[in-house]
């Protein structure tokens, strides 16, 4: 496990790109590099596991990891979790492994994410409902989210527009309303004991968001998927004070770097007490990171 006091940051939200070594000729190519696009993001490649714990261990910053089961809704091949739980594990000092099940699998997911958790070490599970094709609050996805509060693990939704599908065909045929932060109401109230990530600053539904994350205790909010010098004031201002404990680092890798997040998130008017917490301390206390005796 890794111990918080050995790394800079620890970064919550970064996609894990061709685990399989496999490449994917399913149309996951051209999603890519329209969003590269879109976020200037500085590669001509999806990087692999292996290179994103390499680039990673030498910024001293730990990272969750994980892939989106979005096969269902979008086509694009599944990656299998056991194949990510087992990259993170061969770079154990600076990887943290979630999962991702779509929700339709229902009890079957149930189950996948039961012996993930006890056999494979995964540490928590990501959801994508604008790639995954549902909401969040929809009673079928309530078997998966009954087995991941009763392993103690917390789930992530991604929330917002963050430029998935963005300036394609159609959007690539992605609805945004499924991740108006919302839909995670009725699940923060009916498993008051699942910690809930909101992924990114929750646009256009912003405001929905930190009120939802106010009224649940269970809610945090990260805040990958946005350079921070595009953070609306009234974000800066809850992560400043009621959210302190509640805001996470979260770069969005591959789209976004890490190091070009932490110099904007920098030059931001965040507290000197609150700054350390939304680095590091706030995921090291809901990851359950312990110091090594």
């Amino acid at each position: 496990m890794i111990a918080p006091s050995t790394i800079r940051a620890i970064d919550i939200h970064v996609h894990a790109e061709e685990p399989c070594g496999c490449h994917a000729d399913d149309g996951y190519d051209a999603l890519q590099a329209e969003m590269a696009r879109y976020f200037h993001a500085p590669w001509t490649h999806p990087p692999t596991l292996h290179e994103t714990a390499a680039a990673y261990r030498e910024k001293n910053i730990a990272a969750v990891v994980f892939p989106v089961d979005a096969e269902r809704e979008t086509g694009y091949r599944r990656y299998q979790n056991e194949e990510v739980a087992q990259a993170a594990s061969d770079h154990a000092d600076i990887l943290i492994p979630f999962g991702s099940i779509d929700p339709a699998r229902g009890k079957a997911g149930a189950r996948e994410a039961r012996r993930l958790v006890e056999d494979f070490g995964i540490r928590g599970f990501k959801f994508h409902p604008t790639m995954q094709g549902f909401f969040p609050n929809d009673r079928a996805a309530y078997p998966l989210y009954e087995a991941i509060e009763a392993a103690g693990v917390p789930a992530l939704f991604h929330t917002g527009q963050t430029g998935v599908g963005a300036g394609m065909r159609g959007g690539n045929g992605m609805r945004l309303k499924y991740s108006n932060p919302m839909f995670l109401d009725d699940v923060a109230a009916d498993f008051p004991d699942l910690q809930i990530i909101a992924a990114h600053p929750s646009f256009p539904w912003q405001e929905e968001a930190l009120a939802m994350a106010v009224h649940k205790p269970n809610v945090w909010i990260d805040l990958s998927g946005w350079r921070p010098k595009y953070f609306p004031p009234v974000l800066i201002q809850y992560a400043n004070t009621l959210l302190q404990d509640r805001v996470l680092f979260g770069s969005d890798w591959p789209m976004i770097a890490p190091e070009g997040w932490l110099a904007e998130f920098d030059a931001l008017p965040i507290r000197d007490a609150v700054r350390p917490k939304i680095l590091k301390d706030n995921a090291a206390r809901l990851l359950g990171l312990k110091e090594t005796p």
